[in-house]
């Protein structure tokens, strides 16, 4: 008999399952013992073997071409390419993108499961766009410093593309180009200062961050081309509204550098707490709605802003050990109230 290959985890949580399901009289003794048979445990994972290779892939291709910039032969090579026209370059990344769209998209129909080669494709594939809208910019220029507008194009064709061959990993690529898009579009309107309408870019970005998560949960539903993506356009959104924060509390809403040095931390308080207060909201958020994001990225903001905090405010004035006790009685209590929480709602479904 052909058996479920799952990971020891997997089984464990299987096997609960079923324990469950025959406790509870939804199945009879022999189908449980029959569903607990029919499931093994993988001898060894030759996914993440797979995934790791590909990775160690990638980052050997990044080294090689690091290397090639390094050795002498080949700078010699690239001199000789700077009389070639800039439009040649651009052709020459637009076609390399294509080819690789194409060969991702058909690896796809024929071979579905192989996500890691077919994103492997893709992910060529985004880099050579990368490089055809950069020469696409050059061939373009009117030194009118408006290159924010190659990002937007940028945005717009990874979103098509990313819409057109179902990939994930063009659609992140496409959030990470249109948070670019956004800081130098409002870079450009502001004569390139670090402020645009009064604010510097932490606050600029947890506005963008915001109004991305919003969109992710509202908008994006109701289009059935984009729900596969909405999850991945949550996690963005709430990463670049937590990063955005922690950034706020700690250098304020100030653009210049030697001004905020002069500043003591206290007088930039309620953005720590706003930051703080944001990121218990989102654990307390996830908990309630089983919201597994946000209550991770919640909790791993709220701990980075607890010890931010204490490196602002208390590195000099507390015993190092005295706060971490301090700490550590703290989540000790929540952690007894989560445990009651728990058990009460078992003891409910025992009942």
């Amino acid at each position: 008999m052909k058996k479920l290959d799952v990971t020891k985890q997997e089984k464990e949580s299987l096997e609960e399952a079923i324990q469950f399901w025959e406790k509870e009289k939804i199945i009879d003794a022999s189908t449980a013992s029959a569903m607990v048979n029919s499931i093994d445990v993988k001898s060894f994972d030759w996914k993440r073997l797979a995934r790791y290779a590909f990775w160690v892939a990638l980052a050997s291709l990044v080294f090689a071409v690091f290397s090639l910039m390094t050795d002498t032969a080949f700078l010699k090579f690239v001199d000789t390419l700077y009389e070639a026209p800039n439009i040649l370059f651009c052709l020459f990344f637009a076609a390399l993108a294509v080819l690789f769209y194409t060969l991702g998209f058909r690896y796809k129909t024929k071979f579905p499961n192989k996500n890691l080669s077919i994103e492997t494709m893709m992910l060529i594939g985004v880099f050579a766009t990368a490089a055809c809208i950069g020469f696409l910019g050059k061939v373009l220029d009117k030194n009118s410093m408006h290159y924010s507008l190659l990002f937007l194009l940028s945005v717009l064709i990874y979103g098509y593309l990313a819409n057109r061959l179902k990939s994930k990993l063009i659609w992140v690529f496409m959030l990470i180009a249109l948070g670019i898009w956004f800081a130098t579009e409002t870079a450009y309107h502001s004569d390139w200062g670090f402020k645009f309408w009064g604010m510097n870019y932490p606050l600029r970005f947890t506005i963008f961050g915001l109004v991305l998560t919003l969109i992710a949960i509202y908008l994006q539903p109701r289009f059935k081309q984009l729900m596969e993506f909405q999850s991945l356009s949550y996690l963005i959104g709430l990463l670049y509204l937590m990063v955005s924060l922690w950034s706020l509390s700690i250098f304020g809403n100030y653009s210049d550098f030697y001004e905020w040095t002069l500043v003591r931390q206290y007088h930039i308080f309620y953005w720590g707490l706003l930051s703080t207060a944001v990121s218990a909201g989102l654990v307390i958020y996830g908990l309630k709605m089983k919201d597994n994001t946000s209550r991770e990225i919640g909790f791993v903001f709220f701990v980075l802003n607890v010890y931010t905090r204490y490196v602002e405010y208390l590195w000099d004035n507390i015993n190092r050990a005295i706060f971490f006790l301090i700490l550590a009685i703290s989540f000790w209590f929540v952690g007894r109230w989560a445990e009651k929480l728990w058990q009460k709602r078992e003891d409910g479904i025992d009942e």
